[in-house]
């Protein structure tokens, strides 16, 4: 099967997959990827599934969707290897628009030195980039690109695209405990991409068994740091930590409302505080959700902050 889903996702809404590459066949093998290492790496980008194939199969899973009674809000290109490589992917977007819904693609960014590819990737209603480092070193440690690839000329792209996408962009940053998680690779980071003036930058770390079993993911400490330091150069700045939840949702227990808010971003004391106020409850909320082990209490630039505690199956 080519398609998956509906599943549903805090970034996309209920997204219907596209698997339009092999299992892992891809320009990078990430030490952190959920899906092991790269069974082959490769540059050169082909035809791999028929097109007019790949457009059926999603046809049927959109009608046997609607026939369930369920919406679809994008049909997304994420398969086991960068969907970029497909040589069709500009093609398989166009046979997919007469269908109404709208299209994403997330890439590893890779291949947006190239023309061709950013010109097919233009054509998606929205488009999530990959930006683990800007620096050459730290990010061939978390990426492991083929050695034919400069950061440089994929920067570049990257920034190309972003002056002519009239989509919506989004980034995303996986951090990995020793790695990229220090702040003066986290702050390289966060300037390039306010270049590209995302409508969202994501900080993600490993939820799931990672290719390479050293990997850890940061403790809520550098979580927090990390969003922090982004924020001061980008306006909307999320984080991805494994639970999607009620995420903003008024639920009318604010027990639950404040846990879903602080699976999204950490929250200052203040905000808090006036929360609280609002709904006439006290910090007695605050002190059980710590003692239950479901908040933690942060600090940053003498400012105290909330954070959703990570599951402890998040750290390897």
């Amino acid at each position: 099967m080519k398609t998956f889903g509906p599943i549903p996702s805090r970034r996309l809404g209920n997204s219907l997959g596209i698997n339009n590459i092999p299992p892992k066949i891809c320009t990078y093998t990430c030490v952190y990827c959920q899906q092991g290492h790269s069974s082959k790496m490769q540059l050169e980008r082909q035809a791999f599934y028929d097109p007019d194939e790949l457009v059926q199969e999603v046809k049927e899973k959109v009608k046997q969707t609607g026939a369930a009674g369920e919406k679809i809000d994008f049909l997304t290109f994420v398969p086991d290897g960068e969907p970029t490589l497909d040589i069709n992917l500009g093609k398989e977007i166009d046979l997919l628009k007469p269908l109404g819904i709208k299209i994403a693609v997330i890439t590893n960014s890779s291949l947006t030195w190239r023309q061709d590819v950013r010109n097919e990737l233009a054509k998606a209603d929205l488009v999530s980039v990959s930006i683990d480092s800007i620096d050459e070193n730290i990010w061939r440690e978390v990426d492991h690109p083929l050695k034919q690839l400069s950061i440089k000329t994929i920067l570049g792209g990257l920034v190309d695209f972003a002056n002519t996408y009239t989509g919506e962009l989004i980034t995303e940053t996986m951090m990995v405990k020793g790695i990229n998680d220090g702040e003066e690779s986290l702050e390289k980071t966060a300037r390039f991409i306010k270049k590209l003036n995302p409508a969202r930058a994501y900080l993600g770390i490993p939820t799931r068994p990672p290719a390479d079993k050293w990997v850890e993911a940061p403790d809520e400490q550098s979580i927090n740091k990390g969003f922090q330091i982004f924020k001061q150069h980008i306006d909307t700045v999320e984080y991805l930590i494994g639970y999607e939840g009620n995420n903003f949702a008024s639920t009318g227990n604010i027990e639950e409302d404040i846990l879903s808010i602080t699976a999204v971003h950490p929250m200052r004391e203040d905000a808090i505080r006036d929360l609280l106020t609002r709904v006439k409850e006290d910090w007695k909320i605050i002190d059980k959700l710590i003692k239950e082990e479901k908040l933690v209490k942060l600090t940053f630039d003498g400012n105290n902050f909330y954070m959703r505690k990570l599951y402890e199956g998040y750290k390897r």
